[in-house]
């Protein structure tokens, strides 16, 4: 059931365009604790902790009561971030970095040895993506690190875009929430194979298929 008031987990309100400092240290150290954390993406409100933790990704799994087969993308705060994830970074994963990020776009790649397997789902590939939103972005500078981008919500229910959407199961299990206001909502990120060729849409999002096989082509 959704709240309208929270008062068991320390909710800070950031600016969307210009997010705190100190609110953003402060989310950066419970992060590196290996905790959980909601934050704002473009879209949806978030659940955040460090990928490569893996009683952190467990944690995720468990308080969303996702199957451990279904795996969890992450988010990384620069692009050469890229490397020590994956085993490749095809030509076409290029094309489509250098056109179309940060944005609505998740990557899937062969996953590096060093990624933790529950993270994959035990599928061997990892998503990826560069947001847009400011205070992802300042996270995850802050961080240098990547964390889990999955939606503050239960397994198989709608993500929330405002924090009093999101479900008591959740936000009571974060260790901080940042509350950036009302996201855009809508549709989420478009997940692109690259591990295969020509890339395969895996789930249609905010960035057209015609855009991404324009750019694929060289015709963008």
């Amino acid at each position: 059931m959704p709240l309208s008031t929270r008062s068991f987990s320390p909710i800070v309100t950031i600016d969307a365009e210009s997010p705190d400092s100190a609110a953003i240290d402060r989310a950066a150290s419970i992060i590196a604790a290996g905790k959980p954390l909601i934050y704002p993406t473009r879209a949806l409100y978030g659940l955040g902790v460090d990928a490569f933790r893996p009683f952190a990704v467990d944690r995720v799994f468990d308080i969303k009561g996702r199957p451990k087969t279904n795996p969890v993308s992450v988010l990384i705060h620069r692009r050469e971030a890229i490397e020590a994830l994956v085993k490749h970074i095809p030509t076409a994963a290029v094309a489509i970095i250098d056109g179309l990020w940060p944005g609505g776009i998740t990557l899937v790649f062969e996953a590096a040895d060093r990624v933790p397997a529950n993270l994959t789902g035990g599928t061997g590939k990892i998503g990826i993506r560069l947001p847009q939103h400011p205070v992802a972005r300042a996270l995850l500078t802050a961080v240098k690190t990547p964390i889990t981008a999955t939606s503050a919500n239960r397994s198989g229910e709608p993500g929330g875009h405002r924090i009093d959407q999101l479900p008591a199961a959740v936000i009571e299990q974060a260790a901080m929430v940042l509350n950036a206001g009302p996201l855009s909502g809508g549709p989420g990120s478009t997940v692109v194979d690259v591990t295969v060729d020509p890339p395969d849409i895996l789930r249609p999002g905010t960035v057209p298929a015609d855009s991404i096989r324009a750019v694929v082509n060289g015709s963008a």
